[in-house]
């Protein structure tokens, strides 16, 4: 078995004349949860749908538990079953119950039958406490269950690599804590993860590594001790320094 999930080799995306990915590299071993934090518009997410198969880039390869994702004849239907993608927004369908959301991915690509999926569905609702929403609707649920159910409908796929696009981004603060523990206890269950988010506190507490990024490029990357406690560069210090506040005397 690879050690290595994810390779990403000089990984480069344009939209016409602007480069938003400058060739990047890296890698994520089996079970590794790697942050990926930086700017808005800094090529994060475009990173991830990249990854996923969701946008075509230039040039770079991109390697799956040693697979060339960018050989000929790769069919990205199979391989989105093995990674996993969740978005800001939920991408639910309204028209459908919690537990029909959960069932169709499965059914329709693993060819699972109704009960072996419902099962599945069963016990991913109770782990994180919505069984009891298995037959509500999405117009029904809090923002916090719709995300929750959002993650839930990707697990079921069982994939090796779960991407997460700021998926609190969104969300209400009471909200946020909900959906960022379930992706702590997934961490701690050893899913492999990458991660964008500007929820720093979450960062620390979750990365087995943090990759910062800024305008395209990768600034620096280390373990999250590092990184928040004595960043290398002078950019990511100063990225840093936003989410300080320094406590000011009243003006009389």
């Amino acid at each position: 078995m690879d050690v290595n999930l994810l390779e990403v080799e000089q990984l480069r995306k344009s939209y016409k004349d602007a480069e938003v990915l400058k060739g990047l590299s890296f890698t994520l071993a089996r079970g590794d949860v790697l942050v990926v934090a930086g700017p808005s518009g800094c090529g994060k997410s475009t990173l991830l749908r990249c990854i996923n198969g969701l946008e075509p880039f230039q040039s770079g390869v991109i390697r799956l538990s040693g697979r060339d994702l960018t050989a000929p004849g790769v069919k990205w239907t199979e391989v989105r079953q093995k990674v996993g993608m969740v978005f800001q927004s939920y991408e639910l369908f309204p028209h459908m119950n919690v537990l029909d959301n959960l069932l169709l991915a499965p059914r329709k690509a693993q060819g699972l039958s109704k009960s072996e999926a419902s099962a599945r569905a069963a016990s991913l609702l109770e782990r994180v406490g919505l069984k009891d929403k298995m037959k509500s609707f999405p117009r029904e649920l809090s923002g916090g269950q719709k995300q929750r159910v959002a993650i839930l409908r990707a697990l079921m796929m069982k994939p090796e690599l779960m991407l997460f696009d700021e998926v609190t981004a969104a969300l209400d603060p009471e909200m946020v804590r909900e959906v960022l523990d379930l992706m702590l206890e997934l961490a701690t269950d050893g899913m492999t993860m990458i991660i964008v988010t500007h929820e720093m506190q979450f960062a620390q507490a979750a990365a087995s590594r943090v990759l910062f990024m800024d305008e395209g490029e990768i600034v620096e990357t280390s373990s999250p001790d590092v990184f928040f406690t004595f960043p290398k560069t002078d950019r990511a210090k100063q990225f840093l320094n936003i989410f300080h506040f320094e406590k000011k005397e009243r003006r009389h």
